[in-house]
């Protein structure tokens, strides 16, 4: 408290007083680790069956790469085309006809990775973004499925 100058001290000291001491704070701050940790994990499950569940309605491919990027890209596409969808096609001018061909485009880009890396786009730029995909982010299916 000595370093601070007079006048700051009385409300330094009344905002310590309405904290946990160091020792309590790191208590609880490893206990509120735990339940977060169960609170992410089922927030995490409840999302993959949501995008699950879309990809199958909407009949998306299986995204391609690393085992740990298959779930997060599933989540990424997911998260990216619903938004798109309401941007474009809900509030914005798309009829189902414009976003259909989306939905076709969107098909061909199976790498899990390009679907990370765009997860914090805007939905109105999907379609730019998909038109600036590499040959690297497609897939070797048979495009005509």
């Amino acid at each position: 408290m000595s370093e601070r100058p007079a006048d700051k001290r009385a409300g330094f000291a009344r905002w310590l007083g309405s904290r946990d001491c160091t020792d309590c704070w790191k208590a609880n701050r490893d206990a509120d680790s735990e339940s977060k940790q169960q609170w992410l994990a089922a927030r995490r499950a409840e999302e993959q069956q949501a995008a699950d569940d879309w990809a199958e309605k909407f009949d998306m491919p299986p995204l391609e790469g690393p085992e740990k990027a298959l779930q997060w890209g599933a989540r990424s596409r997911y998260q990216l085309m619903t938004t798109a969808h309401t941007a474009l096609v809900i509030e914005g001018t798309w009829d189902e006809a414009d976003w259909a061909k989306l939905e076709e485009k969107a098909r061909t880009i199976t790498r899990a990775g390009w679907w990370i890396d765009q997860r914090d786009a805007a939905g109105t730029d999907l379609l730019e973004l998909l038109d600036a995909a590499t040959e690297a982010d497609r897939g070797t299916e048979n495009p005509f499925r």
